[in-house]
Parts: structure tokens; C-alpha cells; sequence
């Protein structure tokens, strides 16, 4: 399927971001310019008991200090309020490729890791400004399976550059993976800027931006998903990484503090 002319200038545009990323990385900010920042603390919502300490020693109530919340990030943004309509509509999907197949799977089951991996403590946001969502969670996880999930997300801008996706309705869209400059934070990291593009009923072009990241801290990793259908903005998909591997590796010295 190749896109209409105003559907390839919305794709220009949005894999154009991920190249400005990769330029522009170093000098991310460490927050949104309207984000306030918090004390390590867990989201008010997050229940008070906490489960034992997992094989590497973090604890659910260590990994719900380590979130990055609403607090952080500042107005537009709040606690989510379920899921969008893009996500079954343009993100249900398979592909012929097996690797750009599992993708589209693990994008829909906002499983970055693996079906297996179970986060240790996960938040959703939404921009209510503009509708885009960001799922952010922190995984404990061996450092060398973590290290398998960033090679394989390293092959995808080549391997899954450019296909097609179909629905099960027989719906097909044209899916773009680019591959989106991070901040150096953390031991490991890498990221995806994805473009699911498609068309409305009435056949104007609609456009799905997502960034992808993950980004592993000692033995720890995170895990962030952040989309829409307006502007997704690289900025706050960094400033979250930026701020979330530092909130990470200080829970991490306070554990070792207290033992």
C-alpha cells in the first residue's frame, strides 16, 4: 500500500523528528518546561503494603518510587483514563515479516520484554490537551535478557523499516520504523520512533506516532511507550527517560544504603 501525497508528508514529518532526535539528544532536557520536580516518592494511587524483594532486590514499593508521574511531567498531563481508541484500531494488527509481527505484538501488548516479563510497577499518563498516551514501567529483569530485548530493537529500523500491517477486518496500513537518538542515561539503552499511518472512512490520512524506549539501569530496566495522534513530542519522551534512570539508579543507592 503507498500512501496518499498528504499521508507521505505527515510520514516525512514524523520519521524527520526521530532522525532530529538522534542530532539533538545530548542536549535533552531533564524536564518539560512546565514539569515540576518531585521527591522520590510512589504515586499517591499506589497501594501501602509491598511485596517481597524480587531476585535483585527490588522491592514493588522501590520500583513505584522509581515511576515517573503526572507530578513530574505537569499540566497537560494526568493519570490515564483507559485506553485510546488507536490503540485496537491501528495497533490490532499482523504482519507478514516475523520480526515487524512481533512488533505489532508487542506494541499492542505494551510488552516490550517479552510476554514472560511482568513489570514490577507500570503507570499510565494521558495529554489531555492532545489526546497522546504514555505508558511508563520499570522491569526487573536479568541484565542479559534485557540486553536481548535492545538488540532486537536495534534490527527493527532496518528489518522493519517499512511494511505493511492488516487488521483483522482486512484493514491495511503502512507501518515506518526509525530508529530516535535517547539521552545517554542508564547502563543500556535504545529507541524507536514508529509511524502507523492510515486512513479515516472517509479517506483523509490519519497518522499514529509512537516512541519507544527502553533503557536498562543495573539490574533493572525501563520500559516506555509514549503515542498519539497529534503531536507526540520527543521531548517529554526523553525528559521522562532522563529523569526516570535517574530516579531509578537513586533508589537504587538508597537500597544499598539501608542494608
Amino acid at each position: 500500500m503507498t500512501p496518499a501525497p498528504a499521508a507521505r508528508t505527515l510520514v516525512g514529518s514524523v520519521l524527520a523528528l526521530g532522525a532530529l532526535a538522534a542530532v539533538t539528544a545530548c542536549s535533552a532536557l531533564s524536564a518539560p518546561p512546565t514539569a515540576r520536580k518531585a521527591d522520590i516518592t510512589p504515586p499517591s494511587s499506589a497501594p501501602a503494603t509491598s511485596a517481597a524483594p524480587s531476585p535483585a532486590g527490588l522491592t514493588q514499593a522501590q520500583a513505584r518510587a522509581a515511576l515517573v508521574t503526572e507530578a513530574d511531567l505537569g499540566e497537560p498531563w494526568a493519570p490515564t483514563q483507559g485506553a485510546a481508541t488507536w490503540h485496537d484500531g491501528l495497533l490490532k494488527a499482523t504482519a507478514e515479516k516475523p520480526e515487524c509481527r512481533r512488533l505489532l505484538d508487542a506494541l499492542y501488548a505494551e510488552e516490550l520484554f517479552g510476554a514472560d516479563t511482568r513489570p514490577r510497577a507500570a503507570v499510565g499518563l494521558d495529554d489531555v490537551w492532545n489526546g497522546s498516551q504514555l505508558r511508563y514501567q520499570v522491569v526487573t529483569h536479568r541484565p542479559a535478557d534485557v540486553e536481548r530485548s535492545l538488540a532486537w530493537l536495534r534490527t527493527l529500523p532496518r528489518k522493519c523499516a517499512q511494511f505493511a500491517a492488516t487488521s483483522a477486518q482486512g484493514k491495511v496500513t503502512d507501518v515506518y520504523v526509525a530508529d530516535a537518538g535517547l539521552p545517554e542515561v542508564g547502563d543500556a539503552r535504545q529507541g524507536l520512533r514508529i509511524a502507523v499511518v492510515g486512513a479515516t472512512l472517509n479517506g483523509e490520512p490519519v497518522v499514529l506516532t509512537l516512541d519507544v524506549a527502553v533503557v536498562r539501569v543495573g539490574d533493572d530496566a525501563i520500559g516506555l511507550t509514549h503515542g498519539g495522534l497529534g503531536d507526540v513530542s520527543a521531548d517529554v519522551t526523553r525528559a521522562a527517560l532522563d529523569l526516570g534512570a535517574r530516579r531509578l539508579a537513586e533508589v537504587h543507592k538508597q537500597g544499598r544504603a539501608q542494608i
